[in-house]
């Protein structure tokens, strides 16, 4: 094995780890990890298949839904080789490239869920806000242009900040902290200047994620002050229920993401075993967690679920 500490300009390699000081026992470790990838491909997928294959549901939320457990397949998907590399296999090496790819992916899809959600706070807002121009606000073609708009928006930002990524030099450890490739994580290895990655990351997360959740946290300040306006308290029962999941769902992304953007910004001499821990729940739990609250909390989801399972018994 190529030393660690062997001086490279332009490295071949990067070394990802998995969780320090209990390498002997990753193979039983990764067994609950893999419990939970199963758990959200399988539950990503199944929301998909529903949405696309139940008529009922060809709906603006549904399909903003769909989108939602696509970025999250997405997001599992990018990370799963690296892991099951790492933990099951101690193959640590990951080329440059290849780790640049990854950061695309990783990132591409992270930004991608924060821009879902806002446009899933848009539809809620105009839902309980302005329903009777539901229907002619979110049509079709409107919401096929937000999905391209968010693609647009994710590459004209990624591209860049992997751009100057690569324009660095890297001498000294090439050994990451994480099971897969992390801006942050594989920027600190340089050996040369890198205030303008930092700044340009710092402006890539205040104009999307920061915004995002800004955004987000205003559309349920009009929303609360439309539902407390209804005079009906069933009315407002019902309105507060359909906000539930989406509120959910923004809690378990937007809590791990700044949970581990302070770590890596403030707590450089917290243990490597806090950075490893947050940085698996920051990717692993939004995929877990959403199929799950929105199938226990959209009964038209777990209709057409039931519906499905039973279409397949008989």
């Amino acid at each position: 094995m190529p030393s660690f500490n062997q001086s490279i300009f332009h490295p071949t390699v990067f070394f990802l780890t998995g969780i320090p000081g209990f390498e002997t026992y990753h193979a039983w470790i990764f067994i609950p990890f893999c419990c939970l990838y199963v758990i959200a491909i399988s539950g990503n997928g199944m929301i998909l298949f529903v949405i696309i294959t139940e008529p009922s549901l060809h709906e603006p939320m549904y399909y903003f839904l769909s989108m939602l457990s696509f970025t999250d397949l997405g997001l599992c998907l990018s990370t799963l080789v690296t892991m099951v590399g790492v933990f099951w296999f101690n193959t640590r090496e990951i080329s440059f490239d290849a780790c640049i790819g990854q950061m695309f992916f990783i990132h591409g899809f992270t930004l991608m869920e924060s821009s879902v959600l806002l446009a899933m706070a848009f539809d809620g807002y105009i839902a309980i806000c302005n329903p009777l121009r539901y229907v002619t606000i979110l049509t079709n073609s409107r919401i096929i242009k937000v999905g391209f708009a968010i693609v647009i928006r994710v590459t004209t930002v990624v591209v860049p900040l992997l751009l100057l990524l690569k324009r660095l030099s890297f001498c000294g450890s090439h050994v990451l902290h994480h099971s897969y490739c992390f801006h942050p994580d594989v920027m600190k290895l340089s050996c040369t200047d890198t205030k303008i990655n930092s700044a340009f990351g710092l402006a890539i997360v205040i104009s999307t994620a920061a915004l995002d959740s800004v955004l987000i946290l205003l559309s349920y300040v009009l929303i609360i002050h439309s539902v407390l306006s209804i005079a009906s308290p069933e009315e407002q029962k019902k309105a507060f229920g359909t906000c539930v999941s989406h509120t959910s769902a923004v809690a378990i992304f937007y809590i791990p993401m700044i949970s581990l953007s302070l770590v890596h910004r403030f707590g450089k001499h917290a243990p490597p075993l806090v950075h490893t821990l947050i940085a698996n729940i920051y990717l692993l739990i939004p995929p877990v967690m959403n199929p799950i609250i929105y199938s226990v909390k959209t009964k038209q989801i777990r209709k057409a679920m039931v519906k499905i399972f039973l279409s397949k018994l008989i």
